[in-house]
């Protein structure tokens, strides 16, 4: 969809709009939203950063989501000036080549790929750090990159939120003295837990029914801050220990340098067991006994002593599979159902 084509959509008569989830659990799903709700969530975002009319806010996210929608919605609200760059995993080199007269930007919302991405470059570095504030959401932050963006000078947030709460509802501080794993929400927002462990937010002025997640989570002494363990379907049952995928990963984000997830497959004796899927390049060229492919298994037995190290004795994965590609979404989201990869 193209920034014309969603701005004739916002403004006409219609009070609702199509949008449609974005499919990492499953098929995307169509869901009908109001406008007007929308519109509450763009001033709770810009009243919280402290936005004002002329600022500038960097659309680098598709428009077939809410997380780009928002961003447009966001602008043409408060009155932002509104730079638009076509969406890629270089949002910063993308401004530059763009809108070259541009030196400053006052908000901008991406997802963690595209911050690692511009991280690989110094100038584009530069350019991410002297964003005013920056939102990342649409997947998983995990300590490498929560370590390097403390030292931003700026605000940087992690979003909690979804298509149903019209963007997010919760912001973590990333950066500097406030850095946190706990998320606080919005003012008129309240998160808690049902008997599940399950996060149910009570968010009325974006959303008109109480939501129960399927994230799994842990709430703060406080009564109002929490946290995200993972997705109640990302919970790993092995010898009937409950693992939850997304601590796994984060317990070995610095060890592993490729990239990976973390997953279940079937097991008989154990139910199910910890499986690690790793992103592994192929290599073909049996003349050359370094570039012969790894087996699975060898990539496990050379891991072992680490898994050992940082992991309870069931996180540990017992499985590993290699594919040439991660399977994400068009946000960037991992897909993690194993059918998906294999079949």
């Amino acid at each position: 969809m193209s920034l014309e084509e969603f701005y004739h959509q916002w403004n006409d008569s219609d009070p609702h709009l199509l949008v449609h989830t974005s499919g990492s659990t499953g098929a995307p799903k169509p869901l009908w939203v109001e406008k007007a709700r929308m519109r509450a969530s763009a001033r709770i975002t810009c009243e919280f950063l402290q936005l004002e009319e002329g600022d500038t806010a960097l659309l680098c996210l598709p428009l077939d989501y809410i997380a780009g929608k928002m961003m447009a919605v966001r602008a043409w609200e408060w009155h932002l000036r509104l730079l638009a760059v076509t969406p890629d995993s270089h949002p910063m080199a993308a401004l530059a080549r763009e809108y070259p007269e541009v030196t400053d930007v006052t908000f901008a919302a991406m997802i963690p790929m595209q911050v690692v991405r511009s991280l690989e470059d110094e100038q584009e570095t530069a350019d991410l750090k002297a964003i005013k504030n920056l939102i990342i959401g649409g997947g998983a932050i995990n300590d490498t990159l929560a370590n390097t963006l403390r030292s931003f000078p700026n605000a940087v947030y992690s979003t909690y939120g979804m298509t149903e709460t019209l963007s997010h509802v919760a912001l973590r501080s990333l950066s500097g003295p406030e850095a946190s794993l706990w998320y606080t929400p919005f003012n008129g927002v309240t998160i808690s837990l049902d008997s599940d462990q399950r996060i149910v937010i009570d968010a009325p002025e974006v959303c008109a029914e109480r939501l129960v997640t399927n994230d799994i989570g842990e709430m703060n002494a406080d009564g109002r801050r929490f946290r995200v363990l993972g997705r109640a379907d990302n919970v790993i049952c092995t010898g009937g220990i409950k693992v939850q995928a997304e601590e796994v990963e984060r317990l070995l984000s610095d060890v592993i340098s490729e990239p990976y997830f973390v997953t279940a497959t079937p097991d008989i004796a154990l139910g199910q067991v910890v499986t690690i899927v790793v992103q592994k390049e192929h290599h073909h060229d049996l003349s050359d006994s370094s570039n012969v492919d790894e087996s699975p298994e060898h990539w496990l037995r050379r891991h072992h002593d680490t898994f050992v190290r940082l992991l309870p004795p069931y996180w540990c994965p017992r499985k590993a599979l290699f594919v040439n590609r991660l399977p994400m979404t068009e946000t960037g989201k991992i897909i993690r159902r194993i059918p998906s990869i294999f079949s």
